[in-house]
């Protein structure tokens, strides 16, 4: 039976070279949980793992997707699971490592969410956002007033698509929504580390972007797909976009790409803490690949 270890928590906390050290020992393959990992040629900016490493590890679910067209997570949900129950060729069947930042990618695959599968409708949505977030709002108490009681009235994003898929489907998101978990057993591990820690290890990695070539990528990409493409004022390449265009210096930039990691990594914090099914590791701790391998092994020989 397929079984499968996640590996979640903030950005920069270890999570990849985690996964690399326990993908080797299982002989296992990495599937990756990042929503801009999927992207292809978003390399340095979305800390995608390097050509080497993928050599040491087959890693799936990244470079997936060209950067002009969207990765809904309902067509995320459908490739990892096609490739969790029926899994790429191996030796023998080690359990799969899902690793990544990204809440709403596990979740669909640990909880087994149903997700509409309606694409995004860029004249519907320019039509709705025309009439202002209050009215979209009540439009959806009538509509779907069950969504509703989930569903902040200040929460734009939501309350649209709500909407959305009520005017392509016909009926209410309340009704196309639900869970359908999986049957096979997986253990999800979570790394933390404390607040400064974190942000240390945010600045060792910005600077490390920068040298890796952050700016030529960001330049290459902007003429290739136009600075208006959507990715390109994401976390990381906004604030380069800004440095070239004589907004602010480079060292700016890399302050505010600082600043807007650490705020993301907060974000991140709070929903994963969210799941009681975690279970934390330091990732500061010296010993911390032994504990989770240790923590692993049992799951492997206690569970069927």
């Amino acid at each position: 039976m397929t079984k499968l270890i996640v590996i979640c928590g903030a950005t920069a906390t270890g999570k990849s070279g985690l996964a690399l050290a326990l993908a080797l020992r299982l002989g296992s393959v990495i599937l990756s949980a990042d929503s801009r990992q999927v992207y292809r040629e978003f390399d340095i900016g979305t800390a995608k793992p390097t050509l080497a490493e993928q050599k040491l590890v087959p890693h799936y679910l990244i470079d997936i997707c060209d950067p002009r067209n969207i990765m809904t997570v309902a067509d995320y949900q459908e490739q990892a699971q096609a490739l969790i129950n029926f899994p790429p060729h191996l030796p023998y069947s080690p359990p799969l490592l899902l690793i990544g930042g990204t809440g709403l990618y596990i979740r669909s695959i640990v909880q087994g969410m149903k997700i509409p599968r309606v694409a995004p409708q860029t004249e519907l949505r320019s039509q709705l956002e025309s009439l202002g977030q209050p009215q979209l709002y009540a439009m959806l108490q009538q509509v779907d007033p069950v969504a509703t009681q989930k569903i902040h009235p200040h929460d734009s994003v939501r309350t649209l698509r709500a909407l959305e898929v009520y005017y392509v489907t016909g009926h209410p998101i309340s009704e196309q929504q639900g869970e359908n978990p999986p049957n096979y057993p997986i253990l999800q591990i979570g790394l933390d580390c404390d607040v400064q820690r974190l942000g240390d290890y945010i600045k060792h990695r910005t600077e490390q972007m920068i040298t890796n070539g952050l700016v030529a990528e960001l330049e290459y990409l902007c003429q290739k797909y136009g600075a208006d493409l959507s990715l390109l004022n994401t976390l990381g390449y906004q604030e380069i976009k800004q440095y070239l265009a004589g907004d602010i210096s480079l060292d700016e930039a890399k302050e505010l790409i600082v600043l807007h990691t650490r705020q993301f990594a907060k974000r991140q914090r709070t929903w994963f803490i969210a799941y009681p099914q975690i279970e934390w590791f330091n990732a500061d701790a010296p010993d911390l690949l032994e504990k989770v391998w240790q923590r692993v092994q049992d799951f492997i020989e206690n569970t069927n």
